[in-house]
């Protein structure tokens, strides 16, 4: 389905919502998607936060971000088909812990579903679908690579000190939503609080 794909999986790169244009994407994410679609996909439990956006040889074609907290923050480009439904108001969600109505006509993390199906063929949450691919079926190799110079550790601790852990969009809560991470060419099941994927198409 996604021949010739490469995938990237960054945790540097959750806290960005909306996902940074074309130009802001880290050099080696651009080479790589020279002449090609990038899509960049992420999701965040705590926030019910979704930002997607999907490049064309490194023009933006169409991005969406949202949360209920700071309401629609992007919305570039024509929408696609899985995405009219909810537009529509089709798929509104029902106050379970409020009488106040959810502040979006949809819920973002199920749109976050249906864009990960459309986009890469799988879901982490919900009906599987005859078609989707099952993400425990591949395998990938997992590296940790660590800046010899120390910038950037300092940079996420900074990010991480109490001052600023309001703007992080909560990712020090204790809540989290289940995703599946490799490592070393098998798959496990892990609690995390965020899903970023960037895929890179074509030849």
């Amino acid at each position: 389905m996604l021949a010739g794909a490469e995938l990237f999986c960054d945790q540097r790169l959750v806290s960005h919502l909306p996902p940074p244009p074309p130009p802001e994407l880290p050099d080696r994410l651009l080479q790589a998607g020279a002449g090609r679609r990038i899509i960049m996909h992420g999701m965040h439990s705590v926030s019910d936060s979704l930002s997607f956006a999907v490049c064309e040889d490194g023009e933006l074609v169409h991005s969406l971000c949202l949360s209920p907290d700071d309401g629609i923050e992007e919305n570039i480009g024509e929408p696609y088909d899985f995405e009219l439904p909810y537009r529509a108001g089709e798929h509104p969600v029902e106050p379970m812990f409020s009488e106040d109505p959810y502040p979006l006509p949809f819920h973002p993390l199920e749109l976050g579903e249906l864009a990960l199906r459309a986009f890469f063929g799988f879901i982490v949450e919900g009906k599987i679908e005859p078609d989707d691919i099952d993400p425990l079926d591949v395998h990938l190799h997992a590296f940790r690579v660590a800046d010899p110079t120390g910038r950037e550790q300092a940079e996420r601790t900074a990010r991480c000190s109490p001052g600023n852990r309001g703007a992080a969009h909560g990712r020090h809560t204790a809540h989290a939503r289940r995703v599946v991470t490799f490592d070393a060419g098998r798959a496990t099941g892990n609690r995390r609080k965020s899903l970023t994927v960037i895929m890179i198409l074509g030849a």
